[in-house]
């Protein structure tokens, strides 16, 4: 609709009492809301004084508790009595206006609902029962309307009657005979008459319901739609007013709790940093002295001097600590300047923000300051320590760095066995644990580092520093003269921790494949000696140490030594000869003898039944191979007439029938020795009882695990599995820290590197 200065329902609406009534029906709902808003601000505004209220309380509380301490700490020097600083009166008077402002709001929430909530709430009442005197009024009119349509309706309906009743009499006239034709004529005549009476009658009709629409719609309606907007009109009034009130009433609210504060803007300059910090200085103002300097405390275990040691080996340490000291000085002095002109600018931003005149973050500003100055800090404990080591070395031994040739030290990994040149000991691990000359090659470990002379010859090539090498080594290795003073023998254990593989002339220098793959790795590292035949001293061991360059210079990885035990045979004599074959009357099947036909072995190591279908056999026990190894690493054998499944890397099968464990004297008169051509009994014999290798699982127990070779690697011993790349084993245990792996193949297991490996 147009816009008006003073719109009119009546005039503007026609026939829109429906809307115009449902909308007055939901701005009088309206008043309802309004008021229950009001109620729920009430009970906001009583809860809020009321947590004020306890919030005052509360802390009130702990001010008396603190006061105290706030004011001169918790041990002060004088007695405060009863006084409190300068803050805690500040935050008094905030607390008691804070108190006077709780008040305040509990007043104002009451006021809500006695002068608000409940004056609308009646007032939505008596407009509802004015909204519904208008709507009963306005139905009686529709009714009325209604009736008279009614009306017309059914003159209408007499209307049309008649006029077939005429259509009826005509064509009776029109059917009738000579003597009935006048008759018919007659009542057609008269029902002519008859229509047209009605037909008057209708048209009046339609005249009087006209005139009485046009007073509905013109006068009855516009008159009910001026009323609702006049109800409306008088419902915003009141409504206005009513916010009118609310206001005034949180003005007044606000204005009390404005000169509280205002009381407090007063109080608060008055409260002058340096009060609380001259009335804490007056309470606690007492003597003090500063702690004493360090001394210098003997062990109680081995009395010293506080003397500084200048022997030979202590100046190379001393020469070593000054020349590094001296050399990181001048680079820690120049970046301790650096930093801390960062830290002052970082200082400046500080205050800039505190002035107003930066929009930084002050924390994160007071966040970087300080860790630039815990970097600064740390640069200046670097330089302090260094400038004291080299001013206190001087000062015993005056200043060792003159002519000293320093080594070129970077820190190293080695990837290959190699022995530190001071100590002689192997340098172990993957992340930079030892260090190497780029000049000369010297490597040490990283805790020898200091304790190398400064004593570098300089550049040198590829075979001079091999030369080196070997003289460093042998002075390394070289037993040290003890002197009398020394209370335990100083023993060499250079080259004892780790050892690289052995080769050894005139004695067995391999192990056959029953010799199980663990029991290689776990055995001790020993120099083995070859017993001679007469029993007389033992032979030194021929050793052969690795090329170091030849290691190095290899595109596989590197193999981790092994730590083989080396066993030589036993001397001729004690060695029975093979008994002699069986007759044919003689076989039985018993125990561990076997029928020629039948595969036979010895039971490498002892195995105790775990699941079904397995039996328990002792070590070096013969038995019968019933089925060989299909590939799952186990077979059946039969041992003591009973026959079932045992780990085939147990068994040392031998391709003749298993020998008859009967043995008979010796023509010497000594018994004949059970001796196998197998070295693992020997281990066994010296060993007494070990435990096997790795089991394979049985088929359908779970799946098993294979690898594949991915470099070419030569066998050096009968427990090595040789193969190329490509090769696919049956993987029984992983490398466990030695850098070997034990794999299965054709029912054998043996040993290759770990790192040649790769799952399939």
């Amino acid at each position: 609709m147009a816009d008006t200065v003073n719109p009119q329902f009546g005039a503007e609406l026609k026939d829109a009492f429906k809307p115009v009534n449902a909308w007055v029906s939901v701005g009088i709902n309206w008043l309802d809301e309004i008021q229950q808003f009001y109620r729920d601000r009430s009970v906001i505004e009583k809860e809020y004084a009321a947590k004020l209220t306890a919030l005052c309380r509360k802390y009130h509380d702990r001010k008396s508790k603190k006061a105290s301490i706030l004011s001169v700490g918790d041990t002060p020097v004088m007695t405060p009595g009863s006084l409190e600083s300068a803050s805690l009166t500040t935050w008094a008077t905030q607390l008691c206006a804070l108190e006077a402002e709780a008040a305040a709001r509990d007043k104002f929430g009451a006021d809500l609902v006695f002068r608000i909530a409940e004056p609308l709430k009646q007032t939505g009442v008596r407009l509802e029962e004015l909204r519904k005197n208008h709507a009963e009024y306005a139905s009686k009119l529709e009714k009325e309307r209604d009736a008279s349509y009614g009306d017309l309706k059914k003159s209408k309906g007499k209307y049309d009657g008649v006029c077939q009743e005429v259509e009826n009499k005509r064509k009776k006239v029109e059917s009738s005979f000579d003597h009935g034709k006048q008759k018919a004529q007659i009542s057609y005549q008269n029902q002519i008459s008859e229509m047209n009476n009605v037909k008057n009658t209708y048209l009046i009709a339609i005249n009087v319901t006209n005139k009485l629409k046009e007073k509905y719609y013109h006068e009855y309606v516009p008159e009910v739609l001026d009323g609702l907007q006049d109800l409306n009109e008088t419902r915003v009034s009141k409504l206005n007013s009513i916010w009118t009130l609310a206001a005034d009433l949180e003005k007044a609210t606000l204005a009390r709790s404005d000169e509280q504060v205002s009381h407090v803007l007063a109080e608060i300059p008055r409260n002058e940093p340096r009060l609380d910090s001259m009335m804490f200085m007056r309470h606690n103002t007492a003597h003090w002295q500063e702690p004493l300097d360090m001394q210098f405390e003997p062990s109680p275990v081995w009395h010293d001097e506080p003397t500084m040691v200048i022997d030979d080996q202590a100046k190379v340490f001393l020469r070593n600590l000054q020349s590094k000291s001296k050399s990181q000085m001048k680079e820690l002095k120049a970046e301790a300047d650096k930093k801390r002109r960062e830290v002052e600018n970082a200082k400046k931003t500080r205050q800039s923000i505190r002035e107003g005149k930066d929009k930084r973050d002050e924390v994160e500003v007071v966040r970087a300051v300080f860790a630039m100055q815990e970097d600064l800090h740390l640069l200046d404990r670097k330089r302090l320590t260094g400038e004291i080591e080299v001013s206190t070395i001087s000062s015993v031994v005056g200043d060792l760095s003159l002519g000293a040739k320093n080594h070129n030290f970077r820190a190293q990994t080695f990837k290959i066995p190699t022995n530190c040149d001071l100590c002689g000991e192997r340098i172990w691990g993957l992340s930079a644990k030892g260090f190497d000359c780029r000049d000369c090659g010297y490597t040490c470990h990283n805790k020898c580092e200091m304790k190398v002379p400064a004593e570098c010859p300089g550049e040198q090539t590829k075979e001079e520093r091999k030369k080196l090498k070997i003289e460093r080594q042998e002075q390394a290795n070289a037993t040290p003269v003890l002197s009398s003073q020394d209370i335990t023998p100083r023993i060499s254990t250079s080259n004892t921790a780790e050892l690289p593989a052995l080769s050894r002339k005139d004695t067995m220098n391999s192990l056959s494949s029953g010799y199980s793959a663990n029991a290689i790795n776990k055995s001790t590292s020993a120099l083995s000696v070859s017993q001679p035949a007469n029993g007389g001293t033992a032979s030194p061991a021929i050793v052969e140490l690795p090329d170091a360059g030849a290691a190095a210079a290899a595109k596989k990885p590197a193999v981790a030594p092994r730590k083989n035990r080396i066993l030589a045979p036993p001397p001729a004599q004690y060695v029975s000869a093979p008994p002699p074959a069986p007759s044919n009357d003689n076989k039985e099947n018993i125990g561990g003898t076997s029928k020629p036909s039948e595969p036979g072995g010895k039971m490498i190591y002892a195995y105790q039944a775990n699941g079904e279908d397995e039996i328990t056999v002792d070590e070096g026990q013969d038995v019968i191979i019933v089925e060989p190894d299909d590939g799952s690493g186990w077979m059946r054998v039969k041992a003591n007439s009973l026959t079932g499944l045992v780990p085939a890397s147990y068994v040392e099968v031998s391709p003749t029938p298993a020998p008859s464990p009967i043995t008979s004297p010796s023509p010497n008169g000594r018994p004949e020795s059970t001796y196998s051509t197998s070295s693992a009994s020997l281990a066994s014999s010296a060993a007494g009882k070990r435990r096997g290798p790795a089991v394979a699982p049985k088929r359908g127990a779970k799946k098993l695990q294979y690898v594949v070779a991915m470099y070419d690697y030569e066998a050096r011993t009968d427990a090595e599995w040789s193969m190329a790349a490509g090769d696919r084993f049956v993987l029984v245990n992983r490398d466990s820290g030695n850098g070997w792996a034990d794999v299965e193949k054709g029912g054998l297991t043996k040993c290759v590197p770990a790192n040649y490996i790769e799952d399939a």
